[in-house]
């Protein structure tokens, strides 16, 4: 039987390294692209995107854009995003999207102040949106820094911070993002930091989560391996209903990553049955 103890979380670093940045390079020079743009948060998913992107294309092909809001201005987040744009030599800039989110807020009809959720989510698409201008305004590829983790919980804005051309680090559960970041040099004060959303005041994804990303990720690792909700629990002494709720919004959030769905009426079906190459190159 699978053991799930933090040795399965430990990953061949130069290996993961060396394709991580093959993926990212081959991606770019297929879609014939200019290099990449990319969210700087701050935080240790972004900072290990932009850092490694920046090693796999060279910094003048990858723009970095930090997008604080008044909301859930942090100085030190700004501040870590210089940075490290400084160490690996990409560019940044930086984007106050605080007067493009009051026009929506203005501009709703609808718009409840209290509902603190959409609210959040309007942020990240927000921020998403401004990416997607950068793209096309420079032909570049907007890449994503969502982890593995956080992807099998849903635990993302639909269309919003997901949204991306591509996102190298997905395969990777946030513990084997700590580690490569550490790998490749990220300072440890931003591989190490708590993660957050930062949607709202105060907003930490573990206290959101309910759960420490060290355990959340075995327990992830171990429904990955198709082991049992009971065999998990066991094994990490946890009760076995807080392991039986992370499974079901796994399995309930499928729906946040996947492509709209269709009713089945055409020979073949984009998205379906009707598939083509990524590039055409």
């Amino acid at each position: 039987m699978l053991k799930l103890t933090s040795d399965v979380l430990r990953s061949d670093l130069p290996l993961v390294e060396t394709r991580v940045k093959r993926f990212i390079r081959d991606y770019v020079q297929k879609c014939g692209a200019n290099g990449v743009v990319l969210g700087v948060s701050g935080g240790v998913d972004s900072s290990t995107t932009a850092a490694i992107a920046s090693l796999a294309l060279g910094g003048h092909s990858v723009l970095g854009i930090a997008m604080p809001e008044e909301e859930t201005y942090n100085a030190t987040d700004v501040q870590h995003a210089k940075l490290l744009a400084k160490k690996f030599g990409f560019n940044l800039e930086i984007v106050d999207i605080s007067p493009i989110l009051k026009a929506f807020f203005n501009s709703l009809p609808v718009y409840d102040v209290a509902d603190k959720l959409s609210r959040g989510n309007l942020k990240a698409r927000t921020r998403m949106t401004c990416l997607y201008y950068y793209t096309n305004r420079f032909n570049k590829l907007v890449c994503g820094s969502s982890d593995k983790s956080e992807v099998m919980m849903g635990y993302f804005t639909k269309w919003g911070d997901a949204a991306a051309d591509i996102s190298p680090l997905m395969d990777l559960y946030k513990t084997q993002v700590r580690q490569l970041a550490l790998h490749i040099g990220v300072p440890e004060e931003i591989a190490t930091k708590p993660s957050t959303p930062a949607l709202w005041p105060g907003h930490l994804a573990e206290e959101e989560l309910g759960i420490k990303y060290e355990t959340l990720d075995l327990v992830l690792f171990g429904l990955e391996h198709f082991m049992t909700t009971e065999d998990i629990a066991k094994q990490l002494n946890l009760p076995v209903k807080l392991v039986n709720n992370l499974k079901k919004r796994w399995l309930a959030t499928e729906h946040k990553r996947r492509l709209p769905l269709t009713a089945k009426l055409g020979y073949r079906t984009v998205g379906s049955d009707f598939r083509l190459p990524y590039t055409s190159h």
